[in-house]
């Protein structure tokens, strides 16, 4: 086999594996054509609880990388809790404020801006849904 023929069989099975991994990937959607609930990470999946998120405080969900804050009764916010200065995980929600450990920046617990630095940028806020007393992702 010369050299450009290999080449070309290399590439053109690697081609095939690309493309059949993609498929693989790319589904997300059920029988109807229309994204599923995985597909988009929702998964429906409860949160927490209304009563967990106390009235100007909040809960941090570590293995969703999500901080949910309660700023008024009955309204209930979410945000990333990787803090956009260093990328650490924010641990606490206390006097209005979500707290980054790392270097002491602050937001603000009702849009998630920030309050005090060095964090460049605010939180960025998930969307979550609240039905009954369940907060699910949005």
């Amino acid at each position: 086999m010369s050299g450009v023929a290999r080449r070309t069989v290399v590439a053109a099975a690697g081609s095939a594996g690309l493309a059949a991994a993609l498929a693989a990937c790319g589904g997300g959607t059920d029988d109807k054509n229309t994204p599923s609930e995985a597909a988009e990470g929702t998964g429906g999946a409860t949160l927490a609880r209304t009563g967990d998120i106390p009235v100007g405080g909040g809960k941090i969900i570590a293995g969703k990388g999500l901080v949910i804050t309660q700023p008024k009764a009955g309204e209930f916010k979410a945000f990333s809790s990787k803090c956009t200065h260093a990328g650490c995980a924010v641990t606490s929600v206390k006097d209005g404020v979500i707290v980054c450990p790392c270097h002491q920046s602050h937001f603000d617990m009702s849009d998630g801006s920030v309050k005090s630095g060095p964090a460049p940028a605010p939180l960025p806020p998930e969307p979550i849904q609240v039905v009954g007393d369940e907060i699910s992702f949005g």
